[in-house]
């Protein structure tokens, strides 16, 4: 059987994945399926503006801590996105999701590694009208990208920021990402009939890329 080079090179290139660490684009997420647009409409547009998406879940090695696994998919990102959406009181006990404000400590605290300020750089999302700065108030003097919890406010405020970044190289419309989104979305979820729940990180990121090229967004 001929080896799925493609697949190898994301697996094996910068650090556990496939690029050079100026173009992994670290995701700091919820996971569960109300997000699962949100989630698409983070990812694909990463895939879209030439960059590497990398998540605590890429090495599927469940013998190593999650907190290791996040850490190490950080520090091998230049860029990471983190939406806070999830920051309120949800259910019967009232209680709020702190992984992703913990995780976006994480990346901060970069700047204070040997490469300084630089070493690192992230976009915050959060819903229209957040308390954030009452409930994580060391953030208010960040400018982060609001939008209303649609992929139609999502894609454009992932793009912009990515267009931006000193390492982008060509950006798509944010247009012509949306036109093309629920192809990747469906393909998906093929994808994850066909792995029955468990797909690779690497066979989504690939499908993305396949799709993206196959549109001319890439």
């Amino acid at each position: 059987m001929k080896p799925n080079t493609d697949r190898e090179r994301v697996h094996f290139g910068a650090g556990e994945l496939g690029a050079t660490r100026s173009m992994s684009v670290f995701i700091n997420c919820p996971y569960d399926d109300d997000y699962r647009p949100i989630f698409d409409g983070v990812l694909f547009p990463t895939v879209c503006c030439g960059f590497l998406p990398r998540s605590a879940i890429e090495s599927g090695c469940t013998s190593v801590p999650r907190m290791d696994r996040i850490t190490s998919a950080l520090l091998s990102s230049k860029y990471s996105i983190h939406d806070l959406c999830r920051c309120k009181g949800e259910g019967d006990a009232n209680l709020a999701r702190f992984n992703m404000p913990l995780e976006l400590g994480v990346c901060m605290a970069q700047r204070f590694g040997p490469e300084g300020k630089e070493n690192h750089d992230w976009l915050l999302l959060v819903p229209l009208k957040s308390e954030y700065a009452r409930y994580l108030s060391d953030l208010a003097g960040f400018d982060p990208k609001q939008n209303d919890g649609t992929v139609e406010t999502i894609v454009p405020a992932v793009m912009s920021w990515l267009a931006t970044r000193p390492d982008a190289v060509r950006v798509p419309p944010p247009n012509e990402v949306l036109d093309v989104l629920p192809v990747f979305q469906e393909e998906k979820v093929r994808l994850e009939k066909a792995w029955r729940g468990e797909v690779p990180w690497a066979d989504i990121v690939l499908l993305g890329m396949r799709i993206a090229r196959e549109k001319g967004l890439l």
